[in-house]
């Protein structure tokens, strides 16, 4: 029988590109930390306090927001750490549970998206019903389902990757992504492979569909509309449309570094796409629709702009 050592940690290699401005990344990656903390907080903390914003749309975006700390949280805190130490390793453990936090989080920021485009489909088309079809006990079951449905399918999908031994140690990454565990295996990994496509087949294509079938028909309604009504649709789905896009790029970046190869191309360009899914969706998300709603707007200017206080008299 053939002698093979299998590996309990593994070295990810993405951290050497960095390693001579390894100061000046660890500033950015807390800077870009807290600005996804404090931006996706104070987004949370206006809907919550304001009772004006107590509808489905914003009760999504608190959760697309709390879902972007969520990813931050299992990803940069372990880049500044890695940063920090010469050898670049991550132990299995540790691995696989990254593994689940991140793929969970892309899988929900989906979720979230697609019932988000749902939403806006039944505002716009069927407004004098929105609030049959968008009543409290639905809402709740869109966002048990937002949660639930990522953390259970995930979980079962990971479980095979639990049960693989290791051959190989490098992770051309600077953080565990499953097919990239995946292909250090001892064994062929033909059947992980074709479950690894499955599940991106069944978490994206049936979300990006709904997601596409739903805009279709609110153009198709809006084709008919007034000019009025569709200029508040346009400002009703533009932050909306502008997070699709932003996560979609962040999609292809992954699928591309996954599923090609593309060792020829630039390291730092390699790491920029990798890191790209995790960082820029959540920071960008609550300053799309920070941005555009007007009483949220107004709301966090009461909240950053220092208050005259009196003068005391005598």
């Amino acid at each position: 029988m053939e002698n093979r050592s299998t590996f309990t940690t593994f070295i990810l290699d993405g951290y050497y590109v960095m390693d001579k401005q390894k100061h000046l990344f660890i500033f950015i990656f807390l800077l870009l930390y807290a600005a996804i903390f404090i931006l996706n907080s104070l987004l949370i903390a206006v809907i919550y306090f304001e009772r004006t914003l107590h509808n489905p749309m914003y009760i999504f975006v608190c959760n697309l927001s709390f879902n972007g700390i969520y990813g931050s949280t299992g990803l940069i805190p372990h880049l500044i750490f890695n940063l920090t130490t010469e050898e670049h390793r991550i132990y299995l453990t540790n691995c696989l549970i990254q593994i689940f936090c991140l793929h969970t989080y892309n899988i929900t920021e989906l979720s979230i998206l697609t019932v988000m485009g749902y939403d806006r489909y039944v505002a716009i088309c069927y407004p004098l019903h929105y609030h049959d079809m968008m009543s409290t006990k639905k809402l709740g079951a869109f966002v048990f389902f937002m949660w639930a449905y990522p953390f259970a399918f995930f979980l079962l999908y990971e479980s095979f990757t639990i049960r693989l031994s290791f051959c190989k140690e490098i992770i051309q990454k600077t953080h565990c992504v499953n097919f990239d565990l995946v292909k250090l295996s001892c064994t062929d990994i033909t059947i992980h492979s074709m479950l690894g496509l499955a599940t991106v087949g069944i978490t994206v294509i049936p979300q990006i569909m709904i997601i596409l079938f739903s805009y279709a028909q609110i153009l198709r309604v809006c084709i008919y509309s007034s000019k009025e009504c569709q200029t508040k649709a346009i400002q009703t789905c533009t932050p909306h449309i502008l997070c699709v896009m932003n996560y979609s790029v962040g999609v292809l970046f992954e699928i591309i570094q996954s599923r090609l190869n593309t060792s020829s191309w630039p390291h730092d360009f390699r790491t920029f796409m990798s890191l790209y899914f995790m960082i820029f969706p959540p920071l960008l998300n609550p300053v799309i629709y920070g941005m555009n709603g007007h009483v949220i707007r107004k709301h966090i200017q009461k909240i950053l702009c220092v208050t005259n206080v009196a003068p005391l008299k005598d």
